[in-house]
Order: structure tokens, then C-alpha cells, then sequence
């Protein structure tokens, strides 16, 4: 005989978060925002190719299956019955460009993720491109012409992969960031999919202008686009379609959200001036602008906050975004092996409590905000041979920080208003030596949710507010209210100014090292051809350097 079903007060939301290093599915309380189940599954990246990142979106969408299916077992398990779900919300890794056959449902290609820099001389011969007006492109979407956005990446795919060319030529082509590929296969896919995207995600293609709220013919001309492969863009909290598949087969998905604009509705920043700091992959730092567009003048950029209904009026923010944040982790773990986990990161930085001198700038993928320097490449400097690992990894956990304080320091000149505090979410802000390092290096306080994850929050808040949901309410005075955990700073402002000095020499160094952009191709470099000397080399500069982190003399 089943066991009865545990009565749950209120309707049940669940939250999709495809994220870039994993994918989660979590259910909420609407009446309290509580979390009641959730499941991750971690992703694959494929380097193919130096600078190249890419994934592949049946992946994607098969963790983002199982999730749904975990997750809903887990809630069974409670007890908690899963017709109580209400409504699905998707919150997604922005920028990320898939395309696919519409009449097939495969990819064409992989999914070229926003950390790929495979495009700068595409960026390069199409900046050559804009007319007289330099403003042409940052006046009509709030961005800069880089790598990091979607635009750039269909271009090169359109340039380079004939399977792509062929399928648009015939018309079979359809193109989105990650959430309409979601969206898109959950509502049927070849069998009367959904091909949309919201306002958030549509806002970091370079394609949309976030004025109008629409697609820009005369942008998708220059960029030579072809605006039928394009998605419907909608408000980010209606019903698009109902799940077509799986356990929750019915259930209207009715929100969606880039993740930071996600983290922002999550974090409850509905005023004007209130800003969040996600720590993730990356790390991005957004201020609600309210209703109006602020260019920002140091190197900030300008984005669609939300728009939660089709008859509501369109928020802004300013962004500024850090490419590398959590990925530094990964990378100390996967790439040098001086960590086994990402926690393990926290333990060597506690022991040490200092770098030491060590600085580590990041610029895997050159420096974003405020920055935009695609030549940067990331480099360790101020080593000694009594630096090891622990100081290494008190260095990625500063790096952090320093970022942190370089986009903060960007967004208080554009606002004029410098912030009192800082709210966070994201993963890593369960490293407390990280926090804490944050509080000490910006000198003012930082308030983490006790949730972390106010991505997948604010995504299922969008769904559960939706028309014809309305099973979540974001009045103010119905918010639920939130566990908040304080970091105060403990050190004196000038010792983290005079750290602060010495990472901004460091980060003026890591700049140039890309001169010349090798030739763009969609065929990776091979092991076999590259020479003898090169692993010999290479092999001798790993043993030396493992010796050293090691500690072996």
C-alpha cells in the first residue's frame, strides 16, 4: 500500500538552471520559498582547440531530463505528490549560441559556450564594418562588440560550418541561446516545439535592440543574420507552452530568465539602485536601473533586467561581468591537480590565510568588465620558492575578490552612488574564506542568502507569478522573508587597498600576450601534428612546476 501523501501548503513551482559547468532542477514552496528537493547533474566542456570552448546540447538537455526525473523521485520519496508542481521556470548560461534542424531535432553543431574566444578576428574584420557612428552597435543593445556574445558565435558558424549553411539555405535552421533549445525540445520539439526566448537572453545576442524590445533588422544586417532562424521573444514570466514529455508532462512552463537576471529577481532587487553579485563560473555584478537604459562610461554593460509579464513595463541594469570566477577552481582542480574537489580549495586557503605575495590573474579567456581586452591571458606572478599550493589557492580565491572590487568600483562612478553593502548568491558563496576575503577587500559588508541558489528562485518566482499561474505573488509585502548571513570587514582599509594596488600592477601585466589570432577553422588542432620538442618541453615545465606546488625540493 503507498504511503499518504504529505500535505504541502501552497502550490509547488519547479526551476530549471542550465548553467555552464551543471545543470539543476529544485522545487519550491511558492507560499514560502522554501526549497524542497532538487537534483545536479555536472557537464562536460570540450576544448578542441585553445580558446575554444564548446558543449554538447543533447547532453544539456538529457541532464536537464534526468533532473526533472531525480528530482521528482526525491520529492515521491517525501512523500510530496508531484501534481502539486504548478508550474516549470528555465533560467539558463547566457550567451551560449546552439543551432539546430528543426525538421530532425539535432544539433547542427556544438553549442559554442560565451567563454569561446575562437571569434576574435571575427570581431576584428567586422568592427571595420561599422559605420561612421562607433556608437551604432552599444546605442541600440547596451554592448560592446566582443566575443562573449551570441551575434559573434552564429557568425563564425555561418562562416565556417557548411552542415549549418546548407540547413539555412533549405530553411530546416533554427537558432537561440540555450533556454529556447530547452524550451523549445520540452514543448514537443519536432512536433510543435516553441521556438522563443525572453527578453533577458535575447538582450545578450547583439541582434536585439532593448528599446524597442525586438530584433534589429538593420543589426541583424550588419552581423549578415537571417532573421527566420531567429526565436519569438516574450516576457519573461507567461505561459509559452506546456512540458510535451516526461513526469511533469502538462505543466505549463511559464518563466524564463537569463541566470543573472534570475539571481536579481531571486535576490528580490525590485528597486531601483539595489544590486547582487553572483559567484559562479563567472562572477557578474548587476544594478537595477529601474525603467530607464544607463550607458555606462567604465566599461560596464547595459541589459535587460526582467520584464515579468507581457503588459508589465521592462526593467534595466547595469553588468559588469568577470569571465572567470568559479572556473578558477575547476581549473586548479581538473587542469593542475593541486585539489581533488572545489571545497578542498577553502581548506589550502585557510591554512595559509595569505597568498603571500602570489597574485593569480585569471584571463583564461582574456578580461571582461571593465576591461574588454581580448589579448589578456591569465598568468601567477610574485612566486618564490617558498610558495605552494595553499598559497596558490588563496590566490584564485582573491582573484575573486579582486574582480569583485575592480567592476564595483565601476558601477559606483556610473551610479554615483556607492553601495553600502553587497548581496550575494551563487554556489561559491559557501566558501567562507572566500566570503569573508570579499567583505575585507571591498571594506564593506556582504549579505549571503541563506539559500544560495536564488537563480533557480527567481526563476521559479517568474513562473509562479505568471497570468494564469498566479500561484506566486511579488507584492512586496508578500515576499517571503529571506535568512541573511553578514560578513563584516576584519582588516583596515589601507592594508586592502595596498593589496588592491599591487593586483591592478599584476593585471596590467597579464595584457598582450595574444599578438596574432591563428586562422579560424572548425577542424581542431591534433596531438599528431605538433612537433617532438613541443610535449618534451612541456613535459619538463609540468615536472618542475609540480614539484614546486608540491612542496618537493
Amino acid at each position: 500500500m503507498d504511503a499518504p501523501k504529505t500535505a504541502v501548503v501552497g502550490p509547488l513551482v519547479g526551476a530549471v538552471v542550465q548553467g555552464t559547468d551543471s545543470t539543476h532542477f529544485m522545487v519550491f514552496n511558492s507560499k514560502t520559498a522554501e526549497l524542497l528537493s532538487h537534483h545536479q547533474v555536472e557537464l562536460t566542456q570540450e576544448f578542441p582547440k585553445e580558446g575554444w570552448v564548446e558543449q554538447d546540447a543533447k547532453e544539456i538537455l538529457q541532464s536537464v531530463y534526468e533532473c526533472i526525473e531525480k528530482t521528482c523521485e526525491k520529492l515521491q520519496e517525501l512523500s510530496i505528490d508531484i501534481s502539486n508542481i504548478k508550474a516549470i521556470g528555465v533560467s539558463n548560461q547566457r550567451e551560449t549560441t546552439v543551432i539546430w534542424d528543426k525538421l530532425t531535432g539535432e544539433p547542427l553543431y556544438n553549442a559554442v559556450v560565451w567563454l569561446d574566444l575562437r571569434t576574435q578576428s571575427t570581431v576584428e574584420t567586422l568592427s571595420k564594418k561599422i559605420p561612421g557612428n562607433n556608437n551604432f552597435i552599444k546605442s541600440k543593445t547596451g554592448l560592446p562588440l566582443s566575443t562573449y556574445f551570441s551575434a559573434v558565435k552564429l557568425r563564425w558558424i555561418l562562416n565556417n560550418v557548411r552542415k549549418v549553411q546548407k540547413a539555412v539555405e533549405e530553411g530546416r535552421a533554427l537558432f537561440g541561446t540555450i533556454d529556447s533549445w530547452l524550451i523549445w525540445s520540452l514543448t514537443g520539439g519536432v512536433n510543435g516545439g516553441i521556438h522563443c526566448t525572453d527578453v533577458t537572453n535575447a538582450s545578450r545576442t547583439v541582434l536585439f535592440n532593448i528599446h524597442s524590445l525586438d530584433w534589429d533588422k538593420k543589426l541583424c544586417n550588419f552581423f549578415e543574420i537571417p532573421m527566420d532562424i531567429l526565436p519569438n521573444v516574450w516576457s519573461s514570466s507567461e505561459i509559452y507552452c506546456r512540458m510535451k514529455t516526461g513526469v511533469l508532462e502538462g505543466v505549463p512552463i511559464s518563466g524564463c530568465l537569463g541566470d543573472q537576471s534570475a539571481a536579481l529577481v531571486g535576490q528580490m532587487c525590485f528597486q531601483e539602485g539595489q544590486a547582487k553579485n553572483t559567484y559562479r563560473t563567472g562572477c557578474f555584478l548587476l544594478c537595477n536601473t529601474g525603467h530607464k537604459c544607463v550607458f555606462s562610461e567604465h566599461g560596464l554593460l547595459t541589459t535587460v533586467a526582467y520584464k515579468l509579464g507581457k503588459d508589465k513595463l521592462v526593467c534595466y541594469a547595469l553588468e559588469g561581468s568577470v569571465a572567470i570566477a568559479g572556473a578558477v577552481i575547476r581549473w586548479l582542480r581538473d587542469n593542475l591537480g593541486i585539489i581533488k574537489t572545489s571545497e578542498e580549495s577553502e581548506k589550502l586557503a585557510k591554512e595559509v590565510g595569505t597568498s603571500y605575495g602570489c597574485y593569480f590573474i585569471p584571463a583564461f579567456s582574456g578580461l571582461y568588465a571593465p576591461y574588454w581586452e581580448p589579448t589578456a591571458r591569465g598568468i601567477i606572478c610574485g612566486l618564490t620558492q617558498f610558495t605552494n599550493k595553499s598559497h596558490i589557492a588563496f590566490a584564485a580565491l582573491e582573484a575573486i575578490c579582486f574582480q569583485t572590487q575592480e567592476i564595483l568600483d565601476a558601477m559606483n562612478h556610473d551610479c554615483g552612488i556607492p553601495l553600502s553593502h553587497l548581496q550575494v548568491d551563487g554556489g561559491m558563496t559557501n566558501n567562507k574564506v572566500l566570503m569573508q576575503l570579499q567583505a575585507d577587500i571591498l571594506h564593506i559588508p556582504v549579505i549571503k542568502a541563506s539559500m544560495p541558489e536564488t537563480t533557480a528562485l527567481g526563476a521559479a518566482m517568474a513562473a509562479g507569478a505568471a497570468e494564469g499561474v498566479d500561484v506566486w505573488s511579488l507584492k512586496p509585502e508578500d515576499l517571503p522573508m529571506v535568512m541573511m548571513e553578514r560578513f563584516e570587514p576584519q582588516i583596515k582599509a589601507t592594508e586592502s587597498e595596498i593589496r588592491y594596488s599591487t593586483w591592478k600592477k599584476a593585471v596590467m601585466k597579464s595584457m598582450g600576450w595574444v599578438t596574432t589570432q591563428p586562422p579560424e577553422s572548425s577542424e581542431p588542432t591534433t596531438f599528431s601534428s605538433l612537433p617532438l620538442g613541443f610535449f618534451i618541453v612541456t613535459s619538463m615545465i609540468m615536472l618542475i612546476g609540480a614539484r614546486y606546488i608540491s612542496g618537493v625540493p
